[in-house]
């Protein structure tokens, strides 16, 4: 596990042998990332390595592109030593979500800042129709920057859960089509000429959040994630919680209602049926208004149309007792609503789900809301997506072996740039 050093930034104990140079590497541009810029005497002291080490590691760093330096710290006698940071062009990752309805792409610099967005509609969610696309968007969202990156370290997908999953039809808006059994990661991975990472919607929802939102100073969360459907995002003591088979977190299919409205997961009563931006839409379709994205949504709720004012109070109806729930099963900071629903109509819903039924949350020197709403709008689960190979190019793992596998992270989420 990560440790505290004296000046309270997180560093890593690293190792000399050459078996463990790609670790070594990592906890290097880690140290960078967060200290500089930084001489090496000083990456030195906080990776627990040798000044020789580092000097090595970090010329090979310079040389990949990956590390710049930026001068010499003037202090104190003798020549002033070399300052080194992280190169904002030095490389990238790509996050990609798809969704039933849309797919949405970021470039992230390995400083964390986004340097370009997409998001495409798509008429089929099959993997033969998405995967072009996502190869497309990628090199639209290449062209669209100033400056040239050398390379795209990884790409993280993310996409609707629950995976697998026996009895469960996974049919209909809110669900992915044919990808029950198709490898993912190895064929996007092969199309891409990267490393790919693969992760739940929610859960890279609320590492996106983390590090760029609500929840940055929140180490126990729960994000209620809105894509098409209802998702959960659980970070416990800084880590995603995925569950025994990254199925953790699928609040949307918990029934609420016995006998209820048909959910696409084949069961009646689901709270996803009620409270979603599919359910929304079905309302909304009633009323004879069709067609419905993201714009036109902000629009509908500016107008004040009555069908949304009907579903907010619906929906809140059913999920201000889920977030007593959560808070009696997790005991988290805060519970966070985010995800494909406009600002204002997130805080509408947020208002209208006052006041929360009693829970543990409930404390006498509570400062926080127990209730928050979401910062990084509808790219919040792309953000995370991004996010996660970040990670893995930067921060420190002891089994140099897994550093290969395209695993999901499980490590303590620091923050990116």
């Amino acid at each position: 596990m990560p440790r505290k050093s004296k000046a309270g930034v997180r560093s890593t104990i690293g190792s000399n042998p050459e078996r463990n140079r790609s670790h070594n590497r990592r906890v290097v541009l880690d140290v960078v990332r967060q200290l500089g810029p930084v001489g090496r005497t000083e990456i030195s002291r906080h990776a627990h390595l040798s000044t020789q080490a580092v000097s090595n590691i970090v010329d090979d760093l310079v040389a990949d592109g990956l590390l710049i330096k930026t001068g010499r710290l003037r202090a104190g006698r003798g020549l002033p030593p070399i300052q080194f940071a992280v190169n904002p062009d030095g490389g990238m990752t790509a996050g990609v979500e798809i969704a039933a309805d849309h797919i949405s792409t970021l470039l992230v610099d390995i400083g964390g800042r986004v340097r370009a967005q997409r998001t495409i509609a798509i008429p089929r969610n099959d993997p033969d129709s998405v995967l072009p696309v996502i190869k497309a968007e990628i090199v639209a969202a290449q062209a669209q920057l100033k400056s040239s990156v050398s390379q795209l370290l990884g790409v993280g997908v993310v996409m609707p859960g629950p995976f697998n999953v026996e009895g469960m039809t996974s049919v209909g808006p809110t669900t992915l089509s044919g990808w029950a059994d198709f490898d993912a990661v190895a064929t996007i991975g092969q199309m891409l000429g990267a490393p790919v990472t693969l992760e739940n919607d929610a859960t890279a929802a609320a590492v996106g959040e983390r590090l760029h939102g609500a929840a940055k100073d929140l180490k126990n969360f729960c994000l209620i994630y809105f894509g098409q459907g209802l998702g959960l995002g659980i970070l416990i003591d800084g880590r995603p919680y995925r569950g025994a088979n990254g199925n953790a977190g699928e609040i949307g299919h918990v029934l609420i209602e016995r006998d209820g409205r048909l959910c696409s997961c084949g069961q009646h009563g689901c709270l996803e049926a009620y409270a979603s931006v599919q359910a929304l839409a079905e309302k909304l379709s009633a009323a004879g208004i069709l067609g419905i994205d993201y714009t036109r949504l902000e629009q509908l709720h500016r107008e004040r149309h009555p069908m949304i004012a009907e579903w907010i109070k619906e929906a809140a109806s059913y999920l201000a007792p889920q977030v007593a729930m959560l808070e009696n099963l997790f005991d988290p900071e805060a519970v966070v609503l985010g995800g494909a629903l406009p600002p204002g109509l997130l805080e509408d819903l947020t208002s209208a789900m006052q006041p929360l039924p009693l829970s543990v949350a409930r404390r006498r020197n509570r400062s926080e809301a127990r209730l928050i709403h979401g910062r990084t709008g509808r790219f919040t689960a792309a953000l995370g997506a991004a996010a996660l190979p970040i990670l893995e190019a930067m921060t420190p793992r002891l089994d140099t072996a897994q550093a290969a596998v395209r695993e999901p992270m499980n490590e303590e989420i620091a923050l990116v740039g």
